[in-house]
């Protein structure tokens, strides 16, 4: 399951219809399972976000806005709804697994707060299973959907 946040959707309107400040960048970070993402998550120090290391950076993968790194955008009639997609992430295990221990199971979009656990969360996608990449394997997060209903 995949879903916007209560945080996400009043950031976008903020930004979009009271012209509220956008972040520089985004994060695509990854959390284990011990906390589920939903609605009403606000903050990265809501969840439980898996170790440094191995190729990972504390706080996720740096986006930044326009059509490198969101690199699809469809009104999507058919379905009633907008969609963005962003590019593959992909983390590259070396010298250990990704994480270092136990496993991922949910990503989440952050805002670009300079202190990781205060980053706000915008989106969160299940990964539908626990994963972990071996050493000297990617961790790749393939077609990221973004989508909009309302």
């Amino acid at each position: 399951m995949a879903g916007w946040t209560n945080k996400g959707k009043a950031q976008v309107l903020g930004a979009a219809l009271r012209a509220v400040a956008l972040p520089t960048n985004y994060y695509v970070a990854l959390v284990t399972s011990a906390v589920s993402p939903t609605a009403d998550t606000n903050l990265m120090s809501d969840l439980t976000e898996i170790a440094a290391g191995n190729g990972y950076t504390s706080g996720g993968y740096s986006l930044t806005p326009g059509a490198t790194d969101f690199d699809s955008l469809l009104e999507n009639d058919g379905n009633d709804r907008g969609e963005i997609q962003i590019k593959d992430v992909v983390w590259n295990a070396s010298g250990g697994s990704i994480p270092s221990s136990g496993t991922a199971r949910w990503a989440v979009l952050t805002d670009d707060d300079g202190t990781v656990a205060d980053r706000e969360i915008y989106y969160f996608w299940d990964l539908v299973t626990d994963r972990q990449a071996s050493d000297g394997n990617p961790f790749t997060l393939q077609d990221l959907e973004i989508r909009t209903t309302e």
